[in-house]
Parts: C-alpha cells; structure tokens; sequence
C-alpha cells in the first residue's frame, strides 16, 4: 500500500507539472531606453543593461542588453508627434524580454545605461503589471536616461606635468545615446556649459571653461598651475533639460 501511495503521489505531482506548465504563456516586452533630448541607447555606445524582476521575491525573470540603432533623427527629434505615433523601426535598439508566466506578475524593469561608461551609468526603473500572453511591443517600454558621458582626454591619470608648462584639458562630451555636440548642430555646443574644476588640497578651486573645437564634442581649455597634486573635474551642464555629467583625473605636478 505505501509502494500504490508513493506511486500515486508521483503522478499527481506530475499531473500539477503538466498542469502548470501548460498554464504558463509566452509574453513579449520591448524594452527600449532613451537619452534623455535625444535618441536610444544602443549597441553604437555598448546598450543599456535591462533586469525584468518579480517585485514581490526579487526574482529575475529576464535581462539582457539593447541592441540596434540610435533610430531615426528626424522622426525622433523634429516631426511634430501626435497621440500613438510610433518612433521607433525594427532597427531601432531596444531589448525584447521574452517571459513564461502563468498569472499576472509585477515587475521593476530595471535599466543601467550606458553600461560600458563607469562614470556616467545612470539607474532607471519603473513597474508594471504582466499579464500572460499580454505583449507589449511597438515602442514598448520606454525608460528615460538623464546625462552626459564626460571623457577626459588629457591630461592622462597621474601624468606629470613640469611646473610652468601651459596644460591643455580636453574632454569628449556627448549625450547618453552617444549623439555628437557640434556649433549649431541639433546638439548645440552653445547650449551648453562645458567647464573644468581644478582643486589642490587646501586651497581654493578654479574654474577654467571649455570651449568646442573643430571635432565634433571635443571641448578643450588651457591653464598654468604651481607645483602639486591636483584634480580635475569636467562637467558638462544644460541649463534647459538638467542633463549632467562629470569625470575626474588627476595630475602632478613637481617642484
């Protein structure tokens, strides 16, 4: 009898498999991220990182990162938009969350971006309820990235520099989904503040402003500093949207 009930036992657990796994739906997400006053993160600055997780247990149901291209300028950035247009193309990058789920299920979609740039990966998030078999496609799930990536290009990390020499600071600056910053361009360089703080331990900073040269996002200033250990901040600010961003190296300079 205990050998009939075992048995037994093991067919209604496979029955509640069946079951349960019959139940369950393929649902599809489109998950896109958009700079933010510009155009989506894609896989030309590395893509975003996406984390679909159950609210409740924390569990990751799936991620992965955006794919494809920055979309297209002029649908994105100068046609007139009416409710329900779409802006995006099957080229345009985005991350499709396949999930197999049997009831509905609240979800934080979880966006880091852009995920190769340590100094400028900014965290986005949002919820939702899933529904089985629900698909959300089209544009999908659009999070938004507010920022700046800020690259200095010189001077390099530790460099020494001989006391009196003039210093060149240069930095590349571009949105988040890697679009250039040029004169008069759709990204304007006049827009905005592109400046460099430079502070030696114990003494009061400056502030030695950045102007756009003849590369596309390429900002560039000189200064001539005394002897000793300083940082140099870059930050790059827009007054009209609040996009920010900021990276620090350090130099020496020897007596």
């Amino acid at each position: 009898m205990k050998i009939r009930g075992y048995k037994l036992l093991n067919f209604i657990l496979i029955i509640f498999i069946f079951i349960t796994s019959a139940a369950a739906q393929e649902t599809s997400i489109m998950i896109r991220v958009q700079s933010n006053d510009a155009k989506f993160i894609g896989s030309s600055i590395g893509g975003a990182r996406i984390l679909v997780k159950e609210d409740l247990t924390g569990r990751i149901l799936a991620e992965g990162i955006t794919r494809g291209s920055t979309g297209e300028t002029s649908v994105i950035m100068e046609k007139p938009r009416s409710r329900g247009d779409v802006i995006t193309d099957k080229n345009t990058a985005g991350f499709l969350a396949i999930l197999n789920i049997d009831g509905p299920v609240f979800v934080t979609i979880e966006a880091i971006a852009p995920v190769n740039k340590k100094q400028a990966r900014v965290r986005s998030t949002t919820q939702l309820w899933i529904f089985p078999g629900k698909n959300i496609v089209g544009d999908g799930i659009v999070l938004n990235v507010p920022g700046f990536v800020v690259d200095i290009l010189a001077p390099q990390t530790h460099e020494t520099i001989s006391d009196g020499d003039q210093i060149s600071i240069m930095a590349n600056v571009v949105l988040m989904c890697g679009c250039p910053i040029t004169p008069g361009g759709m990204w304007n360089a006049d827009n905005y503040e592109v400046n460099a703080i430079i502070t030696k331990a114990g003494e009061k900073s400056q502030t030695v402003p950045l102007k756009i040269q003849g590369k596309a996002s390429t900002f560039s200033g000189n200064v001539s500093l005394a002897s000793g250990n300083y940082e140099i901040a870059v930050y790059a600010f827009d007054p009209a949207t609040g996009n920010s961003g900021l990276d620090k190296t350090n130099i020496i300079i020897p007596k």
